[in-house]
């Protein structure tokens, strides 16, 4: 699959200094990411419970790796081509988190579980029918887990009835499919802002999870695994005594969105990783202007903070991010020795300077990732390593 990382050389090379990246790029905290992944990891294996990294949230094969390296079974993503994508890199475990039905897609999704152990959801007979025609014409195997409706409104059988019809559908496409078990993921669940909230609604999931899972085993059908889980509920999961794997993306970047989440006493504080690097570009009476906006940072989950103390985000638009002086945060006045016109300043803080680097985190960090081809991974003030992001292509 080629890469479009290859059209444009990458904004950092190993070694430059924070001031030499090209902006805007995507920053990536390595001393904040591995504690966050260290942290999760061992929160999950010290409840027995296995971490399937989403990969949907970064899109990055070197973050699947160290992911897998620090002890994930494997990674899940929502595409094909982001499954094509990892296992061009070496994962050899992918979990596709999502319903397939095109044709032309559940070719390649064969094809692929010839090189690699691929497991997709299914929620409708038709589509188990279509999964296993495709993989007996590739002569491969897939791996199927039954996706349930636990609370999401989305995708996913909403009865038992239909779970127990569905998991005797793939029985019977043996050996071209095989039942592994249960996706019960609530992705509404992970922004409920109140801890006990969260709480609550994990718990009602996972008794229906439950009541699925044995209902299967009654009726003499495997059910292995429960899958599911995210950053904002993990710690609910792991406590659960049902689920065997959880599908964290997010917790390994973070951002906004799940920083305003109340915290639960039992799971590990995640730290920002994540960031995009702005420049500069223009100091005006009242405010200053950066060098990217809205395709280097999504705002579908509110603006970005600003990691510049006394400033604030005013506006984003397709290529500017305009920040002003946050009232909040002290008193506006002109510079020492400046006269009318001169860029207002806070008492206790700076104005900033044409070309001065500021990094803002974003309000949700899987579409933000999107917007680049490169992640700038830096430690302390040093860049270290520069990974490609998936093409944008791998969407599909």
């Amino acid at each position: 699959m080629s890469s479009s990382s290859s059209v444009l050389a990458p904004p950092a090379a190993p070694g430059d200094p924070l001031t030499r990246i090209d902006t805007p790029a995507l920053v990536l905290d390595l001393d904040a990411f591995e504690a966050n992944v260290a942290a999760l990891h061992a929160h999950a294996a010290a409840r027995g419970v296995r971490v399937r990294a989403h990969g949907k949230a970064h899109r990055c094969p070197e973050i699947a790796r160290r992911q897998v390296a620090a002890g994930a079974v494997g990674i899940c993503c929502q595409k094909v081509g982001e499954a094509e994508g990892f296992a061009a890199a070496g994962i050899a475990d992918i979990l596709i988190s999502n319903e397939i039905v095109d044709p032309a897609k559940l070719d390649r999704l064969a094809q692929l579980a010839r090189r690699v152990r691929l497991a997709v959801c299914v929620d409708h007979p038709g589509a188990v029918a279509a999964l296993a025609r495709a993989c007996t014409r590739a002569d491969a195997r897939v791996d199927v887990l039954i996706e349930l409706d636990v609370g999401q409104g989305r995708c996913g059988a909403s009865t038992i009835d239909e779970v127990v019809a569905l998991a005797r559908a793939v029985a019977a496409s043996a050996p071209a499919l095989r039942l592994r078990g249960l996706q019960a993921y609530h992705g509404g669940a992970q922004h409920l802002r109140a801890a006990q909230t969260r709480s609550q609604v994990i718990a009602a999931a996972a008794r229906q999870a439950a009541l699925a899972r044995d209902t299967l085993r009654s009726a003499g059908l495997d059910c292995r695994e429960v899958s599911g889980g995210g950053t904002g509920t993990f710690a609910y999961e792991t406590a659960s005594g049902v689920y065997t794997e959880i599908q964290p993306g997010s917790y390994a970047l973070m951002d906004l969105d799940y920083r305003a989440n109340e915290p639960d006493a039992t799971a590990p504080a995640m730290r920002q990783a994540i960031g995009v690097m702005m420049s500069v570009m223009s100091v005006r009476a009242g405010h200053a202007v950066l060098d990217g906006g809205l395709k280097a940072v999504s705002v579908d989950s509110g603006s970005p903070a600003l990691r510049l103390p006394g400033w604030r985000v005013r506006g984003v638009s397709d290529e500017h991010t305009v920040i002003e002086p946050d009232a909040a945060a002290g008193e506006a006045s002109a510079p020492d020795g400046g006269g009318a016109g001169g860029p207002p300043v806070l008492r206790s803080a700076p104005a900033p300077k044409p070309g001065q680097r500021c990094v803002l985190d974003p309000g949700h960090c899987d579409p933000t990732v999107n917007l680049h081809d490169w992640v700038i991974a830096c430690r302390g003030e040093r860049v270290e390593a520069v990974w490609p992001v998936l093409p944008r292509g791998a969407s599909r």
